[in-house]
């Protein structure tokens, strides 16, 4: 099931999430519903308060059939440090440059209710803290340096050797 994008400035977008506490069934299908979601919108990354879920549950795939179900996820270690530019499904048309670590590792749970840790680093470990920022109430807007016209993106994404 595909459902509707919940757009900013909707408060749902703002509250911190609750912890997951058993992995059921229904949470299982929420993941696949959430994957399905996010694909259709073109995504790469999906939190359940974009679908109006206030639960501590994310999806990300950056590269296809590599995909990251992160129930309550936490950043355990980051590094380094980056500036790249960010969108996200719920501020359409919005994108501007974020400076994050690029390096983090995650630790979550997966649908199986086991823990897992996993090292992350450039584009995946960014879009992992997007995704955890949802979860959280904050939106990539909330540290956005510099605002990038989208009719201006591709050139700049171009100019600063981005693909």
């Amino acid at each position: 099931m595909r459902y509707p994008i919940i757009i900013h400035p909707d408060d749902k977008l703002r509250q911190p999430c609750e912890p997951v506490e058993v992995v059921t069934d229904e949470l299982v299908q929420l993941l696949e519903d959430m994957y399905e979601t996010m694909l259709a919108h073109d995504g790469i990354g999906i939190a359940a308060p974009q679908i109006g879920k206030n639960i501590q549950v994310a999806v990300v795939e950056i590269e296809e059939g590599d995909r990251f179900e992160l129930i309550n996820p936490v950043i355990v270690k980051s590094a380094g440090s980056d500036i790249d530019v960010e969108g996200c499904l719920s501020i359409p048309h919005v994108y501007g440059t974020v400076e994050r670590p690029d390096e983090v590792t995650v630790r979550y749970f997966d649908r199986e209710g086991e823990e897992m840790e996993v090292q992350a680093y450039g584009y995946l470990a960014r879009a992992f803290q997007h995704e955890i920022d949802h979860l959280n109430g904050k939106l990539f807007i909330d540290s956005m340096l510099e605002q990038i016209p989208e009719d201006e993106l591709e050139t700049y994404m171009e100019e600063h050797d981005h693909d």
